[in-house]
């Protein structure tokens, strides 16, 4: 029941703060917003204050808030108050404004989080302390003190890590051989290593052993730096894995919610501080996701807004409706894909 309550808590907070900051802004430009609702389905409250009403729904997953100009939403009101009847700069910023506040939230959380405990984790470096006995990286010829310089994949990608997270988050999105350039001894050489399916885990492994991360202390001040490479380094990791899945490299390691409340139920044995880091990482995700290009989300609304603002007019109703029914799809077929491969970790 406590894994169910923090569950809908982290949900909850990071959909009620995405929602806010379209709320805010469309009445900051005067657009008519007839319902601010967090959650979907049957209303359970509902209070009405100046022309709004705010409901919570039955549903703890998602939210919306109802603008005039929209589909489904009474639109007797003048067309200048309609989100349609701004101008197309002003609707983006609206469309845009609660990934924005996504992003303030993670932030507030991850400033908090190192301002409490007065203390930072500074990312270990790219070397290698030693290998796992009989594991792909032993057999693969790799020693204790190499230096990763650079790791290289069947796609073509190479990149240069800056620390062991960093090389953590590549390597877990390819299963099959990867090239790393390491420095031994002042040389360089290129040893090759395919990872190893653990069934009983259902994960790869390279049996790879990485240095300690070392704690700094820190000030209130130097908290605010510390919050925002926090966010910085969490976005830099999504956008490497989502122009992965995109081209299909990783999807055995999504997630939906049922992966989520998983996740949720194990920060939840560690305290409260894991579960507000957690929705600090949840957070930038949805603001990240958010950003996809489909019309049914904030970036998809923003796009075809861009096309208005160039063409100076909208596009087609058919074939934005069109997109809509695809965008629609998509989002669908990966719910679908996501859950079935947090059904099949449990089984």
């Amino acid at each position: 029941m406590n894994t169910f309550l923090y569950f809908i808590l982290v949900l909850g907070v990071i959909v009620l703060i995405h929602e806010i900051g379209h709320l805010i802004t469309a009445k900051l430009f005067n657009v008519y917003c007839k319902e601010f609702a967090v959650g979907m389905g049957p209303k359970l409250i509902s209070r009405k204050f100046g022309e709004t009403e705010y409901s919570i729904r039955a549903l703890p997953l998602g939210g919306f808030v109802a603008m005039a100009g929209e589909e489904g939403v009474d639109d007797n009101v003048p067309f200048e108050r309609s989100i349609l009847g701004i101008k197309p700069w002003k609707r983006m910023i609206v469309m845009l404004a609660g990934i924005a506040m996504n992003f303030v939230l993670a932030f507030v959380i991850f400033v908090g989080i190192y301002a409490y405990q007065g203390q930072a984790v500074e990312a270990p470096k790219p070397i290698i302390v030693g290998t796992v006995e009989n594991s792909p990286a032993e057999k693969a010829g790799f020693l204790a003190n190499d230096i990763i310089k650079k790791i290289s994949f069947s796609d073509g990608t190479s990149v240069v890590p800056k620390d062991f997270y960093e090389i953590i988050t590549y390597i877990q999105m390819y299963t099959d051989t990867t090239t790393f350039l390491v420095e031994r001894d002042g040389k360089e050489l290129v040893i090759s290593v395919t990872p190893e399916f653990i069934a009983e885990e259902n994960r790869y492994y390279l049996g790879i052993e990485m240095p300690s991360a070392t704690r700094v202390e820190i000030s209130f001040l130097e908290s605010f730096k510390y919050g925002a490479l926090e966010v910085s380094n969490t976005v830099s990791s999504m956008v490497f894995t989502l122009t992965r899945l995109i081209r299909g490299i990783g999807l055995n390691a999504i997630s939906g919610p049922i992966g989520i409340y998983q996740v949720t139920a194990t920060q939840a044995s560690y305290g409260l501080l894991n579960i507000l880091y957690l929705m600090g990482l949840l957070s930038i995700n949805v603001a990240i996701f958010n950003l996809l290009p489909l019309p049914i989300l904030d970036g998809g609304r923003v796009v075809l807004t861009f096309y208005e603002m160039i063409f100076k007019k909208p596009m087609s109703k058919k074939v934005e409706q069109a997109l809509m029914v695809v965008s629609i799809g998509l989002l669908l077929l990966l719910m679908a894909y996501v859950t079935l491969q947090d059904i099949l970790r449990l089984i």
